[in-house]
């Protein structure tokens, strides 16, 4: 069974008694690690390792000895407790072992974890994990981290009292930062506050950011969009400190409307449009304008694309007015617009 969102970050936290076998697999090896040693430490305890209840098996080593993973399983430990096996670097040459020692699982055996990189939904070690009785199979994309894997991630840095305005900006870390670089610097965060009194502030995230950390367009066009006026100052600020000139901003922003309008005025609504479209940062972009293009619809982007359109004439032309102040008035206007 394919395992996706919510189901997948249920079933890492709490895995299903049940379950003979999981596969991780994904591109980003750091996630992936981070995933299997969540779910097998929810499977064998704190001390499954301390006492050899979690045995791991190399790829290379289980396609030189395909019974490593069959005597693994079926071992009695020295230890009572719940036991797991994990099979790294796992590819589809090892799809006979691993099915011969899942279709021979039973209750009492070590529960199978496999790990991999990136799998095609081709791949034959996908499929057995999607159609194996007992078996599930988790996918991670290379996309940033959503709000539940951000709540995990703070609380296994011990990070329990964080104040919004410090949530807000780690959500905005993690939209622009790799997913390994955002983990880090949440555990950076736990260290850094290690035994403080009070609350996380965004002062604090900063001081914990990593120096590369910088402003995004896109971010600015999700926060217009989405109607949020309470952060355009401070990414504005930051754009136009890093050397983003305000056309170059404006250029961006009628990019953006203009595909939200023609995804609002497909005849075969937003989502049928985004079956068409392309979209970098995967679904979770996908599915962010599908939202926002419903949420606005045709008459008003078409209004704020007329705005974008005037704004960036005005930029262009011989104007004297400030450039910033013209940019941030048409971000405010078009934040607080309604449909």
């Amino acid at each position: 069974m394919q395992l996706r969102g919510r189901d997948a970050a249920a079933f890492l936290r709490k895995p299903d008694p049940g379950a003979a076998g999981l596969l991780i697999s994904g591109e980003d090896a750091m996630r992936v690690a981070e995933a299997r040693a969540r779910v097998t430490l929810a499977m064998t305890g704190p001390e499954g390792e301390a006492e050899m209840r979690l045995t791991r098996i190399a790829g290379a080593d289980l396609r030189r000895d395909p019974a490593l993973l069959s005597d693994a399983t079926r071992a009695t430990g020295f230890f009572p407790g719940p036991r797991a096996v994990v099979v790294e670097d796992a590819t589809d040459s090892l799809v006979e072992p691993i099915r011969d020692v899942l279709n021979d699982w039973k209750a009492g055996d070590a529960r199978i974890v496999v790990t991999a990189g990136t799998l095609t939904p081709r791949s034959a070690l996908r499929k057995l994990f999607e159609g194996a009785r007992g078996a599930y199979a988790i996918t991670l994309y290379d996309e940033p981290p959503g709000p539940e894997e951000i709540a995990a991630l703070l609380a296994a840095a011990g990070l329990t009292r964080v104040g919004s305005g410090a949530r807000r900006d780690l959500a905005d870390l993690a939209q622009m930062l790799d997913p390994g670089d955002f983990r880090q610097t949440v555990e950076k965060l736990g260290l850094y506050m290690h035994g403080a009194p009070g609350e996380v502030t965004p002062e604090d995230v900063a001081a914990c950011a990593p120096a590369s950390y910088e402003a995004d367009v896109d971010t600015l066009c999700d926060v217009v969009l989405d109607r949020d006026e309470g952060r355009l100052a401070d990414l504005l600020r930051r754009l136009l400190a890093q050397g983003t000139t305000p056309v170059a901003i404006v250029i961006a922003l009628g990019r953006r409307v203009r595909q939200l309008h023609q995804m609002a005025a497909d005849p075969a609504g937003p989502a049928g449009a985004a079956q068409r479209m392309g979209f970098r940062g995967g679904f979770r972009r996908r599915d962010l304008m599908v939202r926002q293009a419903g949420q606005w619809g045709t008459g008003a982007l078409g209004t704020a694309l007329g705005l974008v359109v005037d704004c960036d004439l005005q930029l262009r032309s011989a104007d004297t007015a400030p450039q910033q102040a013209l940019v941030e008035r048409l971000l405010i206007r078009l934040a607080r617009m309604r449909r």
